[in-house]
């Protein structure tokens, strides 16, 4: 089997084109997080902090000196990636929460009784006979 047969093979699987649907629907929803946190999350925040925008929070360790740009520890910046995070591990968390719990409740589910056999019809037939007579 050549390389080229075996890759086809393998991509053409059922959970590697689950995974990459997975991959592509994570990284739009990353996106629309992140636009959520640094659009209308931290605004607000920022204005409680006394008109503070976060991006801007930074600590210089270094002055600009001449064609040599200042040296930044940009703190907000990563407080609004942390952000990002929770926000998308709750979500995550949430979503395999509620996974958890359908398979729970289809596990629980009782099972349908087993049709009845040939010999229990025939004996039900038998009793029902016996009865009306």
């Amino acid at each position: 089997m050549s390389i080229m047969q075996e890759f086809r093979k393998f991509a053409m699987r059922g959970n590697v084109v689950d995974m990459a649907v997975g991959i592509i629907i994570g990284g739009a929803f990353g996106k629309i997080v992140s636009s959520f946190v640094a659009d209308v999350l931290m605004p607000p925040i920022g204005l409680l902090l006394g008109n503070v925008s976060f991006s801007d929070l930074s600590i210089t360790l270094k002055e600009a000196a001449g064609e040599q740009a200042a040296v930044t520890l940009n703190y907000g910046t990563f407080i609004q990636t942390v952000l990002d995070f929770v926000i998308m591990a709750f979500a995550v968390f949430m979503i395999i929460k509620a996974m958890n719990s359908m398979k729970k409740k289809e596990e629980e589910a009782p099972a349908a009784p087993p049709a009845p056999g040939k010999e229990e019809i025939l004996l039900t037939e038998i009793r029902d006979i016996l009865k009306n007579k």
